[in-house]
């Protein structure tokens, strides 16, 4: 095996190893937590906020027309008793009926809203729940997907890693470092030449690179620098 096909080898490796990286990366940058979770929960918390507060003022209103009942009650039951005699006293005792009455209408009426609200802010959590229950789900399926996708790459890059050693070890030190130096500078260090053409900068070469190239020497594309690679 020639030289330049060592270096092409190791080079294809080497691309591997830079595209499994990028995975790697790209994967750990999905871990984590969901902001479409964390949001959907802030709006969770926010809706039962709400529907605490709106059921305490429901439950404060439903006292209220207990507590107006009562007073209404006992002011009914005394002017109707016949206990009073006084026309001034039951005047004040029909006026005092009507105003609880009045009062009582009041407060149903703002406790029927508040029950309104109520029911609203009901069916809005019930609905936030349901969102974020799917949401949660999608979120754990992907995290298992992605930490499975993981655990992949850093098994098929430890093993690339592994056969890059291998091939290091089979490579004349001189060329490995000319080849490290090429890869910093160029990114791609080794070309394949196919149709007489560098396919590192599609250039045309002469044929006495193509020659010395076929003859297994460590020749460099005379327009790019690159190693040469005949297949």
């Amino acid at each position: 095996m020639t030289v330049a096909k060592q270096l092409y080898r190791l080079q294809e490796v080497d691309l591997e190893i830079e595209s499994g990286e990028r995975a790697l990366k790209e994967v750990k940058s999905q871990l984590g937590e969901s902001q479409a979770v964390i949001k959907t929960q802030k709006q969770l918390e926010l809706e039962q906020k709400r529907l605490e507060g709106l059921s305490r003022q429901q439950r404060s209103a439903e006292w209220e027309i207990d507590d107006i009942s009562t007073k209404l009650a006992a002011a009914e039951e005394q002017l109707f008793s016949g206990r009073v005699k006084n026309p001034k006293e039951l005047t004040n005792l029909q006026h005092e009926v009507e105003t609880f009455k009045s009062h009582r209408d009041q407060l149903e009426e703002k406790a029927l809203e508040i029950i309104d609200k109520v029911e609203q802010s009901e069916d809005s959590v019930a609905k936030i729940k349901s969102e974020l229950a799917k949401l949660t789900a999608e979120w754990q399926r992907q995290q298992k997907q992605l930490n499975e996708e993981m655990e992949s790459l850093k098994a098929t890059l430890a093993d690339l890693k592994d056969k890059r050693q291998r091939l290091v070890g089979e490579i004349d030190s001189e060329a490995f470092e000319f080849y490290q130096s090429l890869r910093k500078g160029k990114g791609i260090a080794v070309a394949r030449v196919e149709q007489g053409i560098c396919r590192g900068c599609r250039i045309s070469l002469p044929t006495t690179d193509l020659q010395q190239a076929r003859s297994g020497n460590l020749v460099q594309c005379s327009s790019c620098g690159r190693i040469l690679f005949l297949p």
